[in-house]
């Protein structure tokens, strides 16, 4: 279902950008995606809302981080899952934290280089709404090196990897269902990342709009077959991402 009240320990379950300018990112993804914004208090973070629930998060990064889309991880105890990361060969880039009374997370950095987050709730859940337009849908890893990192996220969050038949794509389920993918970098020089998807009513036209607000197309779009028509863009800040309208639109 599009509305969550909770997510099993293991799934994705929010995606926040880290960008150089609020205010200008906040008129992009207005605009795109017909957010609303609620800012935070105490902290350079707003909420993305749609229909009065969360979707999104939007924030300032670290130091001279390039801005980014952030994927988090739902766990049942933080230090313990920094600890299974660490055992099966990852590291810790900013240890357990509390983030006032949402949640407490960590941001870690798995063997092949991509960083991720985990997320142990408290009064937030992370996305309230997904898989329908203007949420998000999908998460995919960007590695040069799939197999190690798929027994390492097995090993930190028990994904069973499974290979796509006639592609150079893999798969990651959890109780059976598919929660992301992972594949190699389609071209040289793109580091270690996890990508995030939003779905979208219709690729070309909402590739179009994106282009008209200063982002610029990366790939695309184009067509997947059995699974949809996708388009990935970097936003005016320099943060990347992709949009797919789905072919067989998730529950």
């Amino acid at each position: 279902m599009p509305d969550r009240n909770e997510y099993t320990p293991g799934t994705p379950s929010w995606v926040d950008v880290a960008t150089t300018d609020m205010a200008a990112s906040k008129q992009f993804y207005t605009q795109l995606f017909g957010w609303e914004f609620e800012d935070q208090e105490g902290a350079p973070y707003s909420m993305a809302m749609l229909r009065g629930r969360a979707v999104a998060g939007l924030g300032t990064p670290p130091g001279d981080v390039h801005p980014a889309w952030n994927t988090y991880v739902t766990v049942t105890d933080v230090e313990a899952a920094v600890a299974t990361v660490e055992k099966a060969g990852g590291s810790v880039l900013a240890p357990a934290m509390d983030v006032m009374d949402a949640g407490r997370m960590a941001v870690l950095i798995d063997p092949t280089g991509a960083v991720f987050q985990i997320w142990q709730a408290k009064n937030s859940i992370g996305c309230e709404i997904v898989n329908e337009p203007n949420t998000y849908s999908w998460n995919e890893l960007m590695t040069p090196d799939v197999d190690t990192a798929a027994a390492f996220y097995e090993q930190v969050f028990g994904w069973k990897a499974e290979a796509v038949p006639g592609m150079d794509y893999t798969v990651f389920n959890l109780d059976g269902e598919g929660i992301g993918g992972a594949m190699k970098s389609p071209m040289e020089g793109i580091p270690p990342h996890w990508a995030v998807y939003f779905t979208v009513a219709d690729t070309d036209a909402s590739t179009a709009k994106a282009k008209e607000l200063g982002a610029t197309v990366l790939a695309g779009p184009d067509d997947i077959p059995d699974v949809g028509r996708f388009a990935t863009l970097t936003d005016p800040q320099g943060a990347s991402f992709s949009i797919i309208k789905n072919a067989n639109p998730p529950a």
